[in-house]
């Protein structure tokens, strides 16, 4: 007898939940953004599952999904917020990044700050690198090769020393 599907996709789920919040956190603003975020993976994984194919790495089918969730969300809430920030919106993110910039001093938030400020494509090729993924890894994920991932991540890391460099953490 096999098991429901349910108690397959939570056993499944279970070991790789960390890369919904390690995704969530790179695309989400706040503490709530980030728990809708992960909240909206859960539900496309869960519809997606019928259709994982085991012959695939499960972590690699997940991140690709969350990744797709978290910059579709992105892209629907910069549409909804455009229409409603007022005039002189610009200044008030821009004093927005400066304090919280001035209140995040570890290491760890400077490079989810950095991060946060990239295209969609060079955060989530960060995103994998930072959690040990292989080059591989990373173009499966991204649709990419394995040489574009690890060209465009080799640029990426001089891209983070300057910023770093810029903050003073260097």
């Amino acid at each position: 007898m096999t098991a429901a599907p349910d108690t397959r996709f939570l056993a499944a789920l279970e070991p790789h939940r960390g890369i919904l919040y390690k995704v969530a956190r790179g695309y989400g603003r706040s503490a709530a953004d980030r728990e809708d975020i992960v909240q909206e993976t859960v539900v496309q994984l869960w519809r997606a599952f019928p259709k994982y194919d085991p012959a695939f790495k499960f972590s690699t089918w997940m991140y690709r999904i969350a990744l797709n969730v978290a910059i579709s969300w992105r892209r629907r809430e910069r549409t909804q917020t455009q229409h409603l920030r007022p005039d002189g919106g610009e200044l008030l993110e821009g004093l927005a990044a400066a304090s919280a910039a001035e209140a995040e001093h570890d290491d760890l938030a400077l490079l989810y700050t950095c991060i946060a400020r990239y295209a969609d494509l060079d955060r989530a090729l960060l995103m994998l690198h930072l959690d040990g993924q292989s080059h591989a890894d990373i173009a499966s994920v991204l649709g990419i090769t394995a040489t574009n991932a690890a060209t465009k991540l080799g640029r990426l890391k001089d891209r983070l020393r300057d910023d770093f460099r810029a903050a003073g953490h260097l």
